[in-house]
């Protein structure tokens, strides 16, 4: 029953984007790094028949489950991978899926996952505070929340969630635990910071960062990027939509260092690092969705799409 009621609403974001963006063709080889519900899989599929493949992973086996159930008109062109996609090399390997033809990574939250109120991930419903992508890894939002050190808690929402007030917030977290759901902790921020007259509750920041601290996003981003560069073959496209500052500078840095030969510091004489450029950059301005898509699809203003090619 969930699962007919979830297809319908899955909005994929900046559809027509992504496969210009890959330049999806019959036969060839793709991977969807962050499968979810499978729209953008979906759209894959159908231009990749009748003999092209396409290889799915997703850390939540919820969304697996979800995915197979929309894609199971393709069962013979697709692979479904629960795993990590910061081991994107070692699953193509071990799927006999190399090289491929397109790469691509839609970060950030799920609709699946944020409108999941056990999930623990949005403010807006009383739930444990979990916020796992994958429910077998052992830590939660909770964990982080009643054990870290008030000095790690305030440097984790500051980095991640690039939110000023972190000081405060850390030390009223600390005041108060145990805390273990959603809404107690959103209160505690709010008491923390008062409630500002913004466009963005003052819990918002404080609940990405743990959800990034969780699921080790930043970490895990940064080690797949550097191994889907030798899941591509020469031509192959890696796309990446990423939703908030932090992801999207690490996926431009990449990119941008990735693309040029030597990255010795400019002071050095003689190059050292014997880099050899592996990308070339695409989408020299990064694209983001239009404002018919952005007033369809709320959730996708923040999105923001980089292309890269390998040489």
């Amino acid at each position: 029953m969930s699962v007919a009621i979830m297809l319908p609403i899955h909005k994929p974001v900046m559809l027509a984007e992504v496969v210009e963006a890959l330049q999806v063709q019959p036969g060839k080889r793709y991977v969807d790094c962050t499968l979810g519900s499978g729209g953008h899989a979906e759209a894959v599929l159908r231009r990749i028949l009748p003999d092209g493949r396409l290889l799915g992973i997703d850390a939540d086996a919820e969304a697996i489950d979800i995915a197979k159930a929309r894609l199971a008109d393709f069962k013979d062109n697709v692979i479904f991978v629960h795993g990590n996609f910061a081991s994107v090399h070692s699953i193509c390997k071990a799927n006999n899926f190399l090289p491929v033809h397109g790469i691509l990574f839609d970060l950030g939250i799920s609709s699946l996952q944020l409108d999941t109120v056990e999930r623990g991930f949005s403010f807006r419903y009383d739930a444990p505070l979990d916020m796992r992508f994958n429910r077998e890894d052992a830590l939660t939002a909770a964990d982080i929340v009643n054990t870290f050190p008030e000095e790690k808690l305030e440097h984790l929402i500051r980095n991640y969630g690039e939110e000023r007030h972190s000081r405060k917030i850390a030390h009223q977290i600390v005041r108060n635990r145990p805390i273990t759901t959603t809404l107690h902790l959103a209160l505690i921020i709010e008491q923390a910071i008062g409630q500002r007259y913004s466009r963005i509750h003052p819990a918002t920041k404080t609940f990405l960062a743990l959800r990034i601290a969780v699921n080790r996003e930043l970490e895990n981003l940064a080690a797949a990027l550097t191994q889907a560069i030798d899941c591509l073959e020469p031509g192959g496209r890696l796309v990446v939509i990423s939703y908030h500052s932090l992801e999207d500078r690490i996926v431009k840095q990449f990119i941008s260092e990735e693309s040029k030969g030597c990255i010795c510091p400019p002071e050095t004489p003689i190059c050292q690092c014997n880099h050899v450029a592996k990308l070339r950059s695409i989408s020299r301005k990064v694209i983001t969705p239009s404002a018919v898509e952005i007033k369809a699809n709320p959730r996708s203003r923040s999105a923001k799409l980089r292309v890269a090619e390998r040489i």
